[in-house]
């Protein structure tokens, strides 16, 4: 069985930071491995909804996998649920700013401000645009004629210091992305029932959003349970 994952830094980083793709420890690794198969994975820093349907419909190695996926994995959405201070646009444009030592000077003073302004900010992506750029990316695979069965997640949790420990927005991008899911036919992990304790209790990454092994480890085995149970619903269709 082979997983095409569409994700975000959850899915790449460990205890420690980040890892290559093909890391075995990786949940979507640890998930294909359990299913006897392999995982191809797409993903990046602060990915969102909108950022996996750019790729789905502009990354060519991208297109390359989907005619052999066996199951598609939409893995985003956790970033979303996050505070942003500034519009996406802003945010993502500070790596562009020059000379160097100013765009360090205006990273560093962001950062420092971002917890402060979190409980004040939108979310990274509100929860109707999460939703609809899930559904338009499910649909754009079936528009291709691709049938392969695909899951998603309920966003993750955070107690990351970084967004003053809030997330207020959670619980509407959730409701969003049930509602998307149910209409859809797609089953969802629930992220937070699996990994909450792990995240809430600090047994992750310091940074208080990241996982650690133990967490990785819950998620891909609890991954390779719901694939299971969508292969086998599938294969009797």
């Amino acid at each position: 069985m082979r997983l095409l994952v569409l994700g975000d830094s959850l899915s790449f980083f460990g205890p420690s930071g980040p890892l290559p793709a093909d890391h075995p420890r990786l949940w979507h690794n640890i998930c294909a491995a359990a299913l006897g198969g392999s995982a191809e994975l797409a993903a990046g820093f602060g990915w969102t909804a909108r950022d996996a349907w750019w790729a789905l419909t502009g990354d060519p190695r991208i297109w390359s996998l989907l005619p052999s996926a066996d199951v598609l994995v939409f893995a985003v959405g956790s970033m979303d649920t996050l505070p942003s201070p500034l519009p996406t646009y802003l945010r993502e444009g500070l790596r562009y700013v020059r000379p160097d030592w100013l765009r360090r000077w205006v990273r560093a003073r962001y950062v420092a401000a971002q917890p402060l302004l979190a409980p004040y900010a939108r979310v990274a992506l509100p929860p109707a645009l999460t939703a609809r750029y899930l559904r338009d990316s499910l649909q754009a695979v079936r528009n291709l004629q691709y049938t392969m069965p695909a899951v998603g997640i309920v966003p993750s949790v955070h107690r990351a210091e970084s967004y003053g420990f809030v997330h207020s927005g959670h619980a509407a991008a959730v409701a969003a992305v049930r509602g998307w899911a149910a209409g859809a036919d797609v089953p969802l992990l629930d992220l937070p029932a699996v990994i909450g304790a792990h995240v809430r209790s600090g047994a992750g990454n310091p940074d208080g959003m990241h996982w650690g092994w133990e967490g990785h480890e819950l998620v891909g085995k609890a991954m390779a349970e719901l694939i299971s149970s969508v292969a086998v619903n599938h294969t009797d269709e």
